[in-house]
């Protein structure tokens, strides 16, 4: 893999490749080191050589960013596992990457921290530009995002739009897949297969039992 025209497979390159992309992990614990919210924050940009009043700053700037200030004097032990991983995501913020990478890091919570995570990063992507590349098995995330690759054995299988992905049911299915719900529903019962949302399924939907005489 190439980081900023750096190959990932050169040793030398390890340093400055952290230097421009963050990684968030599964499990938040991992990546927590401090007792305090703000110290774990804190922290990635401390051992990059930051001056004191740069980390200071940095540090409100990744909180608010998470939406995660109000906390900042909190235990992280004390947070919900989705609180935790919004500071595991500040922390690397603080770093200021141009791309963060995050390793299934709504697996091991429930939907509402799910919603809290996908929701910081989709708005780090969108107000700040931040290079977003998600590792998921759930399609309901992966459906918002600008582009899919579906990889089997380490080898891209797939590349394209959402929508051009999960037209491939059977496809999906056959690499251990599933697909957002409603493309499902609308695959088992013969509607077209490029629907994404319930909304979208249901005027499709209305569509179709029009077409049929049925409303």
């Amino acid at each position: 893999m190439w980081v900023k025209g750096m190959n990932s497979k050169e040793p030398e390159n390890s340093w400055p490749i952290r230097q421009v992309a963050g990684m968030v992990f599964q499990n938040p614990d991992n990546q927590i080191v401090a007792t305090i919210v703000e110290e774990d924050v804190a922290f990635g940009p401390e051992n990059l050589g930051v001056p004191s009043e740069e980390i200071r700053t940095r540090v409100d700037e990744a909180l608010a960013s998470v939406r995660m200030s109000d906390f900042a004097q909190s235990q992280p032990h004390q947070l919900s596992g989705g609180q935790k991983q919004r500071i595991a995501i500040a922390g690397v913020l603080a770093m200021n990457p141009d791309c963060i990478v995050l390793d299934e890091p709504t697996a091991m919570l429930d939907p509402s921290g799910r919603f809290e995570v996908i929701d910081t990063v989709l708005r780090l992507n969108r107000d700040r530009g931040i290079t977003v590349i998600l590792i998921t098995h759930f399609m309901e995330e992966a459906v918002q995002a600008d582009r899919v690759l579906v990889m089997d054995d380490g080898i891209i299988v797939m590349d394209g739009t959402p929508r051009k992905i999960f037209q491939h049911v059977d496809k999906m299915k056959a690499l251990g897949l599933d697909v957002p719900a409603a493309t499902a529903l609308a695959h088992a019962l013969g509607l077209p297969t490029d629907i994404m949302t319930e909304d979208e399924f249901i005027m499709k939907f209305m569509d179709y039992a029009k077409e049929k005489g049925r409303m």
